[in-house]
């Protein structure tokens, strides 16, 4: 990055800031329709942000759900193309009383921003927005640039795969830059090589037609509440191994020099528990901590319910219960083959006293990209000139669906550049995000261009 660039970042930080917070105030969650206005002037806001960027072409394209963001700047054909992705949606704020402050209202605490999408994904991708806007201003832009910001991540991207393969040649780009992922440590640059995938399910155990006096029906009715605990439980066996039949057969192990390597990234235990405020770590046995985060599967209920769950008793035998289900993937699992394998597995344990119900949510292919491209040495450049330090090549443990997708309908490899932390509690209460990692990052992103079309020639 050249001195007028970092300059024009310098003096402009605070409105930089400003921007942000004007963004984070919209209440953009994607999954509940209540909010379905406020994605849309979310993604208006972004359409603005770029055009006043010096960006051409900034429109909203229409979906069956929530509109696509789109913009460009192409300066010379013969330049390489970089497709920046992100999301302007976010995840539910619930449960609001255990925010301290309110989601959508951003604070500054311990230099770190709290608020609903802070990290995930707004204060990312907002870093790219600015970072192209100073290359633009100081006449620095290495490359073409395009932007594409979604508004449908957090609830599975339904339609961007169509938008898409509808519009191939608009999106035509040498690489795809996001930033959606996270460092190790402010001191300790990283970049994931690769995202595990998705099969996301809700399931549904259905008993009595009604809910009934437990007094008078207790013990001679079965209680699907009870039974659904049952048929979960059963789904991991003591070793932290998921019991559903096939469902590792297709998985290919990292070889011992595969699993040191990524063994160089540095972990504390002991911190991690302390964090965390449990007493003790669980996974499948044979793996550490951060192998079972990264290169294996999981199997994970993210939510129960059934009876009366209001204050006070009521002793009822409920009529139903039901559990939404996530399952991350590694390389070579699907998530339609995956969602199948648990759906017969799961109506299969079923005793006969209930009906069971299985319904897909959405999924993801898993990802992995290589570590000696051009691509990710550009990557590994930026960081090293930011950071002053080498970053360490790590497997990221969440999922990005379309990062899979991108590479199938447009043949080109994503490089997930990340400047969050795990500290950031994403998709949780109090979601933060550092001041110095959302400065850092507009101030590497640039490097970025810099080191890619200095290797691209």
């Amino acid at each position: 990055m050249n001195a007028t660039t970092a300059t024009y970042i310098e003096s402009n930080k605070q409105r930089y800031l400003d921007e942000l917070f004007d963004l984070l105030r919209i209440p953009s969650v994607s999954a509940d329709s209540n909010f379905k206005d406020d994605v849309r002037r979310a993604a208006e806001f972004v359409r603005d942000k770029l055009s006043a960027g010096g960006l051409d072409n900034a429109q909203l394209h229409e979906t069956p759900g929530h509109p696509i963001v789109y913009a460009e700047k192409l300066i010379d054909p013969g330049l390489p193309t970089v497709l920046v992705y992100g999301h302007y949606d976010v995840q539910p704020a619930d449960p609001y009383d255990l925010w301290h402050t309110p989601p959508f209202e951003p604070t500054i605490r311990n230099e770190r921003i709290y608020a609903r999408g802070a990290c995930d994904d707004k204060g990312q991708f907002y870093m790219h927005i600015k970072a192209i806007e100073a290359m633009l201003a100081t006449n620095s832009l290495p490359c073409n640039v395009k932007v594409m910001i979604e508004g449908e991540e957090e609830v599975g991207s339904d339609h961007l795969g169509l938008f898409v393969a509808e519009n191939r040649d608009m999106l035509r780009a040498d690489v795809i830059l996001i930033s959606d992922t996270s460092i190790i440590a402010n001191d300790v640059p990283s970049i994931e090589s690769g995202l595990r995938g998705l099969s996301y399910v809700e399931v549904e155990v259905v008993g009595p037609n009604r809910d009934l006096h437990s007094g008078v029906y207790g013990g001679g009715v079965d209680n699907p509440v009870n039974v659904l605990c049952q048929m979960i439980a059963s789904l991991k066996d003591a070793d932290g191994r998921i019991t559903i039949p096939g469902f590792y057969d297709k998985i290919a192990d990292l070889s011992p020099d595969e699993r040191a390597e990524l063994a160089k990234a540095p972990f504390d235990l002991t911190e991690y528990k302390r964090d965390l405020g449990i007493r003790e770590v669980f996974g499948e046995a044979g793996y550490s901590t951060n192998e079972r985060t990264s290169i294996r599967p999981t199997l994970d209920v993210n939510g129960i319910w059934g009876g009366y769950i209001g204050e006070g008793a009521k002793t009822v035998l409920p009529s139903k219960a039901s559990a939404k289900i996530s399952m991350r993937l590694v390389p070579h699992q699907t998530p339609d083959e995956i969602t199948a394998l648990f759906k017969n597995h799961f109506e299969s344990i079923a005793p006969q006293s209930v009906q069971v119900t299985v319904r897909p949510h959405h999924g993801g292919l898993p990802y992995v990209t290589p570590t000696d491209s051009v691509e990710f040495e550009a990557a590994s450049r930026a960081m090293e000139e930011s950071w002053g330090t080498k970053p360490i090549p790590t497997r990221g443990g969440g999922s990005i669906p379309i990062v899979a997708l991108f590479e199938q309908e447009l043949g080109i490899k994503s490089i997930l550049m990340g400047f969050g932390l795990d500290i950031d509690a994403l998709h949780s209460p109090n979601e933060s995000y550092g001041l110095f990692n959302f400065y850092k990052g507009i101030e590497t992103i640039p490097l970025f261009f810099k080191h890619y079309a200095e290797l691209r020639g």
